[in-house]
């Protein structure tokens, strides 16, 4: 058995591992132990009922959290022209075309997220094996590959969040920091909820969303009561 220590036994102290929890109570557990050195971050954990393997039961997508997610994102745009103008108009912290390809194939990813337009895709398409393990690779079906660069940076920067669900039919992403105010917190939780929720595949069957859990960077895990979530399950 692996050995808890003293800190993770003390975070857990009041938190039934079995029992649902509100929303807003389980946004207060999480906030309380969040007891790092640093901001922690609050992280959601969906288990859905669709298996990946199949074409018609991927779930992928975008949310635009309401509050932001308390991280700055540092941005790429693949662009030429006046569309590399209007990404660094627009706040784009690295704007490139073959030299930004070739910095990359060479190792130095110095950025968070990417952003391409369809021009672009050609030479972007080259790096898959750079970009797609890191979940990086710009594609159309998340707004990243897109002629609005101005829009699309802007989103990045102001709390867009691509979530992808796994091979275990999970899907995981940040809702925020644990320095917001609970309501803040809450916000983003129903609003990612709500954006997987409508990203339902038509070959899920049964239940679609199973369990939901949340909390922060080194703190336990408290699930969540799905009905308090404002989105269906079926």
């Amino acid at each position: 058995m692996a050995h808890i220590g003293k800190r993770i036994a003390k975070a857990r102290e009041g938190i039934e591992r079995t029992k649902l929890y509100a929303v807003d109570e389980a946004v207060k557990l999480v906030r309380s132990r969040a007891t790092a050195k640093f901001d922690e971050s609050v992280e959601i954990a969906m288990n859905l009922g669709v298996d990946p393997k199949h074409a018609d039961q991927m779930v992928r997508g975008v949310v635009n959290l309401p509050n932001g997610t308390g991280r700055v994102l540092r941005v790429a745009v693949f662009a030429r022209g006046a569309k590399a103008d209007e990404a660094k108009a627009a706040g784009a912290d690295v704007v490139g075309a073959e030299d930004l390809v070739t910095t990359v194939q060479g190792g130095q990813i110095d950025f968070d997220r990417c952003i391409a337009t369809p021009d672009m895709m050609p030479l972007v398409g080259r790096l898959g094996k750079v970009l797609g393990p890191r979940g990086m690779m710009p594609n159309p079906k998340v707004g990243t590959v897109t002629m609005d660069v101005a829009g699309a940076v802007k989103a990045s920067k102001g709390g867009a969040v691509e979530f992808r669900v796994e091979k275990a039919g999970i899907v995981q992403g940040t809702v925020g920091k644990a320095s917001f105010d609970e309501g803040k917190l809450v916000e983003n939780i129903k609003a990612f909820v709500d954006a997987v929720a409508k990203a339902k595949p038509q070959g899920a069957k049964g239940t679609y969303i199973q369990r939901v859990a949340i909390s922060s960077t080194q703190g336990p895990g408290v699930k969540v009561e799905i009905g308090t979530l404002g989105a269906t399950t079926a």
